[in-house]
């Protein structure tokens, strides 16, 4: 049984993949640069999400407007680390979570039909001051992910939902200190 509250990630050694949903314009200008480019915006908080099946209950399947791309954020597990170990729970203390660099919340996981599970998934609010350390230190590589989630939603559709599965990557329980844990564990 997967634990309520367990990061779980495509990661190696040196990485882990986040996603994100986009507008064509911001997709194109950051794939052709190869990082992060206006007209993203750096003024305002971006999250990042390590569960693509929740991204795509999000986005409905990139196809919700202004996020009909998604992309796959290749960051260094140094930077995930450090903007975990600087995040506030949403649910505490007003004053706290508008003080703080990095917004955690937990949303219920989906099935690849939109079912909401019995574990969550983490959104990971990168704010303001922090996004050029994201797009221009973390990020290590961006993948357009948008033509394999169509295909994926198609099978969803059409009452293939394993098949739909095994064109997403295998996301695993991600190690955390115990400590980190702790603290981004809501209190029950």
């Amino acid at each position: 049984m997967t634990p309520p509250y367990e990061i779980r990630a495509d990661y190696d050694a040196r990485t882990i993949v986040v996603y994100q949903a986009y507008s064509h314009a911001i997709a194109d200008a950051a794939l052709r640069a190869g990082r992060f480019v206006a007209p993203f915006s750096f003024r305002r908080m971006t999250w990042i999400k390590p569960s693509l099946i929740w991204l795509m209950h999000r986005s409905n399947w990139a196809r919700k407007p202004g996020q009909e791309r998604v992309l796959a954020v290749r960051i260094t597990r140094e930077g995930w680390q450090e903007a975990l170990s600087r995040a506030v729970l949403t649910t505490a203390d007003p004053a706290a979570v508008a003080r703080a660099a990095v917004h955690v919340q937990w949303d219920p996981e989906r099935s690849p039909r939109g079912a909401a599970l019995n574990h969550y998934s983490i959104q990971v609010g990168v704010g303001r001051h922090l996004i050029r350390t994201f797009t221009d230190e973390w990020t290590v590589g961006l993948t357009d992910l948008t033509p394999r989630v169509r295909k994926a939603a198609d099978l969803v559709r059409a009452g293939q939902a394993a098949k739909a599965q095994r064109l997403l990557p295998t996301e695993r329980a991600y190690p955390l200190p115990q400590a980190l844990q702790d603290a981004l564990s809501p209190r029950g």
